[in-house]
């Protein structure tokens, strides 16, 4: 199993504090998530069918001709793999490892990229997959230039996977209203914007004879009936997505700020809304500093970095600029002494 955000009781035992103690801004997920109502008792009593109206609601939010409602988009990362015969797969790096993970258990061969390095090898791929937003890094691609890969391979029976779970706050970069090409994959998730991570739900956005092919390696029923429906209320709530998207900016903005005035820049784009990411050398040191103060974040060793998630409410801000004032004045200290 892969690491992720979000192992707070890992960090309750390591550190010895009490989980509810702690602030968790370890992970990409929408501290104030779509307000869940208390599902029907028929969605558990009867068996979930896909004739229930998401595939159409999901259509309708993301833009796109047809889909297919997976166990979250994990699902989708783990099968994906198996309906090709083994291949050459492009991959930014850093990126989710899930990706990486799935296909190399597949016996697929995986070439590690950078962004600038596509151009030159895209003809020798067999599959490129990228996480639009990048997650860790935030680095976004353009609906023009992911196309011309997307032709580039398709011209070789080729695929373009296009993990869009963060872009829920910037809809108009998707490539959903696209999935009706040939080799052309969305994935999305209703687990980071909407905060629903709990409920396992995701979607595959692509031609129909593809989805077919992954409706017969996943099986029924892989989407729960409370979670369907659920998922279909906070699909059709167009005012709460708008308000959210309004409010995730303001405190993405909030938050890069006040790692400014703390000595620490966020790299990539910060438009994600749901976490800023940065690069430092002593990554490792001002994790575990926060870590001690009962503040998980989520670390990364290639390279030395560290994602910061956003607080949910105004005692949580204070607590970590709080943070901030007690541990960057040995980390800077630090640093000037290696100079």
């Amino acid at each position: 199993m892969l690491e992720h955000g979000g192992n707070l009781l890992a960090a309750a035992r390591r550190y010895n504090i009490p989980a509810e103690e702690w602030l968790d801004l370890s992970t990409g997920i929408n501290p104030r998530g779509w307000p869940v109502p208390t599902a029907s008792a028929a969605s558990w009593q009867r068996l979930p069918h896909d004739q229930d109206g998401l595939h159409e609601l999901a259509c309708t939010y993301y833009g796109a001709k047809q889909c297919m409602a997976v166990a979250g988009s994990q699902a989708a990362i783990h099968t994906l793999p198996r309906l090709r015969r083994q291949g050459r797969i492009g991959m930014l790096v850093p990126s989710y490892a899930e990706h990486a993970h799935a296909w190399q258990q597949q016996g697929h061969h995986l070439v590690p990229l950078h962004a600038a390095d596509i151009d030159a090898h895209v003809a020798q791929l067999d599959v490129l997959l990228l996480v639009n937003p990048n997650n860790p890094t935030g680095e976004r691609f353009d609906i023009e230039q992911l196309l011309n890969w997307q032709q580039a391979l398709a011209q070789g029976g080729g695929w373009l996977i296009v993990d869009e779970a963060f872009m829920d706050s910037t809809p108009e970069h998707s490539l959903a209203r696209y999935t009706d090409r040939a080799g052309l994959i969305v994935l999305r998730s209703v687990g980071k914007f909407f905060g629903l991570a709990g409920a396992r739900c995701g979607f595959v956005l692509a031609e129909q004879a593809l989805l077919g092919q992954l409706q017969e390696l996943i099986g029924p029923w892989s989407v729960s009936g409370p979670t369907r429906e659920v998922v279909q209320l906070a699909l059709a709530d167009s005012d709460w997505q708008q308000a959210t998207r309004q409010a995730l900016s303001i405190q993405s903005q909030r938050l890069t700020a006040l790692l400014h005035r703390h000595g620490l820049t966020p790299h990539g784009v910060t438009s994600l809304f749901l976490f800023l990411w940065l690069r430092h050398a002593r990554a490792w040191e001002l994790y575990e500093a926060f870590a001690r103060r009962g503040i998980l974040l989520r670390h990364f060793s290639e390279p030395q970095s560290l994602r910061f998630g956003l607080p949910a409410f105004e005692h949580e801000w204070q607590r970590l600029e709080q943070a901030l004032a007690e541990v960057m004045p040995a980390i800077q200290t630090a640093e000037q002494a290696c100079l």
